[in-house]
């Protein structure tokens, strides 16, 4: 989709459709109201007789508006004026892009990003429509004999702001926009692929394509050299596949050569069966998005190469699948990790944590200044938070406060979790250091604290994204969370949001 940034009257755009917003009670916002003027009264008319009433969520497709340039014009309700915030202004953006582009209107000039949002500067309201913009269009239909048809599908949105003195602001807001959309869309389209196409080899490649896209440094650790480092733990998870694992590593330097790195360590399980401790029949296709974790660093390192932020970036991504097999591990066997640690392996489908745990020990050898991993890790944080927010971890509280704040930013939020040791009691193992599960209570807990117990040499985070990763039934799909999260924390390191 093509966007730009515009500053003038809306009775004025030669456009297929021009989106305007009324708010309840019969108010009409100063676009609409300009363009009520230059027709005589008609919008005005309209709502006085009841066929708009400002509600949330509706819309009135207007065509031919006299006194205007414009084909159509879209009426959106707003909902009361006083409770007008940031969840009512990304709702109302959401339904008019998708309204219009069922339309079949090529074009679009929308007004809504002049309304003010409390708090919310301009660079906010055009970075966030620009996002959902694309995330409304996205379509994921490269398998299907016959595509998904949409009628003349919207191609180009100009944004208006009210005042020619926001260009700067709305034109930086909207190359950030873009640039996390295209790191959305590219882990939505990893995640999306079946697994018998996306798997560890795959992922291999397309980070090789995107180190030569955007002259990043890659390397590809092969089962050989995983053997090397004495990832036990890595290579229990892929002993029953006939897919062998990789380790992947991508390096982004756009910050001094002194700097020390963030690091992003992404679960890359391109199919979980659970292993030997097989999972239910019902909805097991859906753990191809067992990877959904690799596919979320790889497009917030996208979002990042794109917008050249000055800061030192290294991705990891341990890839595997978690197959049965003649030579699976079996519950009850014991492990010992890169970090010499020991691991009974209590339950095979508790497998991410044990491939995660080799790849924080790797990162230390960068000499990070903080870690984060993100991983769809247990059933337990869906049962939770839902598919809401993704769990938050950490054993920095600042760095808990400057992920959630990101969070909130990009409207991609998390939860901080407790992470007391009282906790780590429920790992304790008879035969090894530490049990790779806790029981049955508090399982994402547990599952974090087996992770700090590798990540004692750096700040760490972990994200929890089973229930935010995807989304079941007739929305099926990836989501690309949390790289909206992800790539505002970026932006808010280096200085960059407005």
């Amino acid at each position: 989709m093509e966007f730009s940034i515009k500053s003038g009257s809306p009775e004025k755009q030669r456009s297929a459709c021009v989106v305007v917003g009324v708010f309840e009670s019969r108010k009409l916002t100063l676009p609409a109201e300009l363009l009520d003027k230059a027709s005589g009264g008609y919008i005005s008319d309209i709502v006085r007789r009841g066929d708009m009433e400002g509600k949330a969520a509706t819309t009135l497709l207007l065509h031919n508006l006299p006194g205007t340039l414009c084909d159509r014009v879209l009426l959106v309700g707003l909902g009361k004026e006083k409770e007008f915030h940031e969840k009512e202004f990304l709702g109302a953006i959401r339904l008019a892009v998708k309204t219009v582009n069922e339309t079949g209107a090529f074009d679009a000039s929308m007004f809504l990003t002049e309304l003010p949002v409390r708090k919310c500067s301009v660079a906010w309201r055009v970075r966030q429509t620009a996002m959902i913009a694309l995330e409304a269009t996205y379509r994921f239909d490269r398998f299907k004999s016959k595509k998904d048809e949409v009628r003349r599908p919207l191609r180009k949105l100009t944004l208006a702001v009210e005042r020619r003195n926001e260009h700067g602001q709305a034109e930086q807001g909207l190359a950030q926009g873009i640039a996390v959309a295209a790191g959305i869309a590219a882990a939505r389209d990893l995640g999306n692929l079946p697994a018998n196409i996306c798997n560890p080899a795959h992922v291999a490649e397309q980070a090789q394509a995107m180190a030569r896209e955007f002259n990043l440094e890659c390397e590809v650790l092969e089962r050989a050299d995983i053997e090397k480092l004495e990832m036990r733990s890595l290579l229990a998870v892929a002993a029953g596949s006939h897919q062998p694992p990789k380790l992947i590593v991508l390096r982004y330097r756009g910050g001094a050569t002194d700097a020390k790195p963030v690091v992003l360590i992404g679960k890359g399980v391109t199919f979980d069966t659970g292993g030997i401790s097989l999972k239910p029949a019902a909805e097991m296709d859906e753990m191809k998005y067992d990877m959904c974790g690799a596919a979320s660093v790889l497009g917030t390192l996208l979002a990042v190469a794109r917008l050249k932020l000055p800061i030192n970036l290294t991705v990891i991504v341990p890839a595997t699948e978690n197959m049965p097999g003649g030579g699976a591990t079996r519950p009850g066997d014991i492990v010992t990790s890169m970090s010499g640690q020991t691991i009974e392996i209590l339950n095979t489908d508790a497998e991410g944590r044990l491939i995660l745990c080799d790849a924080l020990t790797y990162a230390e050898r960068f000499e990070p200044d903080t870690v984060i991993d993100v991983a769809t890790l247990t059933g337990a944080c869906v049962v939770a938070l839902g598919g809401v927010a993704s769990g938050l971890f950490a054993n920095r509280d600042a760095l808990a406060r400057e992920l959630l704040a990101a969070g909130e930013e990009a409207h991609d939020r998390a939860w901080h979790m407790p992470l007391w040791d009282d906790y780590q009691e429920l790992l304790k193992s008879p035969f090894a250091d530490m049990g790779n599960i806790g029981g049955r209570w508090a399982g994402a807990i547990t599952a974090a604290c087996f992770l700090s117990r590798f990540t004692k040499k750096f700040k760490w985070a972990h994200l929890d994204i089973a229930g935010t990763a995807w989304k079941s039934g007739t929305d099926k799909g990836a989501t690309g969370r949390p790289v909206a999260l992800l790539t505002h924390y970026f932006l808010q390191r280096t200085g960059q949001l407005n």
